[in-house]
């Protein structure tokens, strides 16, 4: 893979993607969308893979949207739109797959980052990660059909507390409204990660890839109307003159 996005096969049937811009905390452009689904893609095509570690490289999985490059995404309606679409087919990728997915998350995970933390089918944390949705607050929106996913996950009224006001919690509190499975110390983060994944490609691949897809078919249709809506709203967000403002004062 190129440089946004790092991909190696661990054996036993564990392949490990990591977020490879550890210099702006992962953050997400247009080139690493297209890397991870790329490399998302090709994990879930080879036979010799039964499972996924998701990872970022240096002190951080995934601070979200790169602020830097606003301007440039939030171009004119069609640039902007294909930008949001291809985020959106990242949770495609992660949830709609052949492969289950584990989360190894430590440092930052928020914005689209947190949004991939929800779309896993798995998440272990590192003491100290932090999580929060930053995107109302800068006037765009969530995307990776979270709108769908959340409430599923810890109720309407707490899905709605942390999607609009945008607090920052930490990996505790995850693990506690059901958004992690486990919080572990920085130094057992990916071996934990890669014990579960090997526990996961150890299991008949078919049965797996059946139980994945079983579970996600009363979802997928929600979770395609919700992204459609989600993509909207981001759009309407990413063009509209008060957000830029939001986001030069909050770089």
């Amino acid at each position: 893979m190129t440089k946004t996005v790092l991909s190696d096969y661990l054996g036993d049937g564990v392949q490990k993607i990591s977020l490879n811009r550890p210099h702006r905390l992962n953050a997400i452009v247009p080139e690493l969308l297209e890397d991870l689904i790329a490399a998302l893609d090709e994990a879930n095509r080879d036979s010799k893979v039964g499972a996924i570690v998701l990872t970022g490289e240096g002190r951080a999985f995934c601070a979200g949207d790169d602020l830097k490059d606003f301007n440039t995404q939030a171009t004119d309606e069609a640039d902007t739109r294909a930008y949001i679409e291809r985020i959106q087919d990242v949770t495609r990728a992660i949830m709609l797959g052949e492969r289950p997915v584990i989360g190894a998350i430590r440092g930052w995970a928020a914005g689209g980052g947190l949004e991939w933390v929800i779309n896993c089918d798995f998440a272990i944390a590192a003491e100290g990660t932090r999580f929060f949705f930053p995107e109302i607050a800068l006037g765009v929106f969530v995307t990776g059909g979270v709108t769908e996913l959340l409430p599923r996950l810890v109720g309407l009224a707490r899905a709605r507390e942390m999607i609009l006001l945008g607090e920052k919690f930490d990996a505790v509190e995850a693990r506690s409204w059901g958004l992690i499975r486990d919080v572990v110390d920085d130094a057992a983060l990916l071996p934990a990660a890669i014990d579960l994944a090997r526990r996961l490609a150890a299991l008949p691949r078919e049965r797996v890839a059946d139980l994945r897809r079983i579970l996600a078919r009363p979802a997928r249709a929600g979770l395609e109307a919700a992204m459609e809506q989600e993509t909207a709203a981001t759009v309407k967000g990413f063009l509209d003159p008060e957000t830029a403002r939001r986001v030069s004062q909050f770089r």
